[in-house]
C-alpha cells in the first residue's frame, strides 16, 4: 500500500515538489548562515519523494528551539498554513483523505525542521 500511495504521490506533484525544495535547499546553501536552513529544504525534498510510511518525529533542544523561531519568520509559518489548507482540501473527499495526512505530516515538518528526524514505520 505504501509504494502504491508513493507512486500516485509522484505523479500527483511530490516529483515536482521534490525538485522545488531541492532547488530552494541549494540557493539557501550558497551563503554559510544559509546552510542550516538549506539542509532542512533536502529533509523536506527526501520526504516529499516517498511520504508514505514515514513519520516525522519532533525532539528539540534549546539551541534547536530558537533556530526553528528563527525558521517560523522566514516562511516556515507560512508553509504550515499552506501545507494545512492542501491537508483540509484533500480530506474533504475520501480518496484524498491518505493525502491530506500527509500534507498534515508535512506542516509539522514545516513548523519544527530543526531538530526532527524522519523514521520509517
Amino acid at each position: 500500500m505504501k509504494l502504491l500511495g508513493n507512486l500516485i504521490w509522484l505523479i500527483c506533484g511530490g516529483a515536482i515538489s521534490a525538485f522545488l525544495f531541492f532547488v530552494l535547499g541549494c540557493l539557501w546553501c550558497l551563503s554559510v548562515l544559509g546552510i542550516p536552513i538549506g539542509l532542512q529544504c533536502f529533509k523536506f525534498a527526501k520526504l516529499a519523494l516517498s511520504p508514505f510510511g514515514k513519520e516525522v518525529e519532533t525532539a528539540c533542544d534549546i539551541g534547536e528551539v530558537l533556530l526553528n523561531f528563527i525558521w517560523w519568520f522566514l516562511g516556515g509559518i507560512e508553509m504550515a498554513i499552506l501545507f494545512v489548507g492542501f491537508g483540509v482540501v484533500c480530506c474533504l473527499t475520501i480518496v484524498g483523505l491518505p493525502f491530506g495526512l500527509q500534507y498534515f505530516k508535512f506542516a509539522k515538518l514545516s513548523l519544527f525542521p530543526l531538530g526532527t528526524k524522519i523514521r520509517s514505520k
